[in-house]
């Protein structure tokens, strides 16, 4: 007979956005003539940046011409976007990353649940509470979590991320040696300074540890001195992994195209003590499971690197940045505590209650989809995060739903 990955049945019950789905669907059932608002999941309204649907016209005609066609595309990703990238991104901002160092991907998601591909199940991983679940559910499946214990899993170590600490994990006492950081924070909206995220490298570095860095909300930050990238800090070549994505930078949620950043300092062990690339090994593992981006899709992501590109990106973070301070100024005048907001398209609300009480009461008496905090780990209860991703008006038409029926 086959034996199935027993890993899976460790997972807790349900993950977060079917059980939103399904309650969402319940509600609905219920009361069809209720126009539901949806600022829950991190999708994206706005429609792509002209540039970028120029360019992939432009792409489809290359693929109905001889001299232009392509097909199979390099794992890594296109020389052209890469080399942009690495101009851009990092050179700019005076980070030195080789475009031989960046694999373009469908998605941040799926390079931030893959990577731990490449570690042995015996490592001890850290991963922020409250955090994003793809972390911590592909570690279940991959089998080195341990037993589920009171809602928690017995090998991870849990970074706890409070009100008291600002909502920033805490350099643990203890060894460990796969560390998950988040900034600009999801769910919280928190951000880090460039001093405190060095203790995270030097600690990586003195711990010979690596650190899987998500940077998909890098382009949220407008404040001088918060570090866009992790690469910022001096050593971090050494120890981190950094992972980005367009989809909330120019739209792409239902396009599919992001990148990471593998430098050739990044390594590992053997239990020999031998190192091995990171950089070497993504490659092998790339070129082996994924096909790569499609040239169109590409080239569509290259244009944002130009001026009108860049333009056109800033006005439509702006305006999910304009969309996330009506929310919390509001939210904050019905008296509620929040974080987020600035720097980040997420708003992270203490709701007082129930996390899933307080979902439920925005659901049925507001119409409105947030999503509840304890579904992002156990120091999640008791808040919602609520999503500047919808369009201006619906925004404000939900909080002034919330105004009147929660005041």
């Amino acid at each position: 007979m086959v034996y199935i990955n027993e890993n899976f049945l460790r997972l807790q019950k349900s993950y977060l956005f079917v059980e939103i789905a399904r309650r969402i669907e319940e509600f609905q059932e219920k009361n069809p003539d209720i126009e539901i608002i949806r600022l829950g999941i991190g999708d994206v309204t706005l429609p792509l940046p002209g540039v970028c649907i120029e360019a992939m016209e432009k792409a489809v005609k290359d693929m109905g011409k001889v001299d232009s066609f392509k097909g199979y595309g390099p794992e890594q990703g296109y020389l052209f976007l890469r080399e942009k990238i690495a101009e851009w991104d990092f050179s700019k901002r005076g980070v030195s990353i080789s475009p031989d160092e960046i694999f373009v991907s469908d998605g941040a998601k799926c390079d931030t649940g893959n990577f731990q591909e490449l570690f042995s199940n015996e490592i001890k991983v850290a991963i922020p509470d409250p955090v994003y679940p793809v972390y911590l559910d592909t570690n279940v499946m991959a089998g080195r979590a341990g037993e589920l214990l009171d809602g928690r899993y017995s090998n991870i170590l849990y970074l706890e991320c409070t009100e008291n600490n600002g909502f920033l994990p805490e350099i643990p006492d203890t060894r460990v040696d796969l560390i998950y950081l988040c900034f600009p924070n999801n769910p919280t909206g928190a951000t880090i300074s460039k001093q405190e995220l060095k203790k995270w490298v030097d600690y990586a570095r003195e711990n010979k540890a690596i650190i899987l860095y998500d940077a998909a909300y890098e382009a949220f930050i407008r404040d001088d001195d918060i570090p866009h990238s992790i690469y910022e800090i001096q050593g971090a070549r050494e120890v981190a992994v950094e992972f980005r994505s367009f989809s909330k930078t120019a739209g792409f949620t239902g396009v599919r195209c992001a990148y990471t950043v593998v430098p050739r300092e990044c390594v590992g062990y053997t239990k020999s003590g031998d190192k091995i690339s990171l950089r070497d090994m993504w490659l092998r593992r790339q070129s082996t499971k994924f096909n790569g981006v499609s040239y169109i899709v590409q080239r569509g992501a290259e244009a944002i690197y130009s001026n009108d590109g860049q333009k056109q990106v800033k006005e439509l973070i702006n305006y999910y940045l304009e969309n996330a301070r009506i929310i919390k100024t509001n939210m904050q005048g019905l008296g509620y505590t929040c974080v987020g907001g600035k720097n980040s398209p997420y708003i992270w609300i203490n709701g007082r209650m129930d996390s899933w009480e307080f979902f439920d009461l925005l659901l049925k008496r507001c119409g409105i989809v947030c999503t509840p905090g304890i579904g992002f780990g156990k120091c999640g209860d008791g808040y919602i995060r609520i999503s500047a991703f919808n369009f201006r008006d619906k925004v404000e038409q939900a909080m002034d739903r919330i105004k009147t029926h929660l005041k």
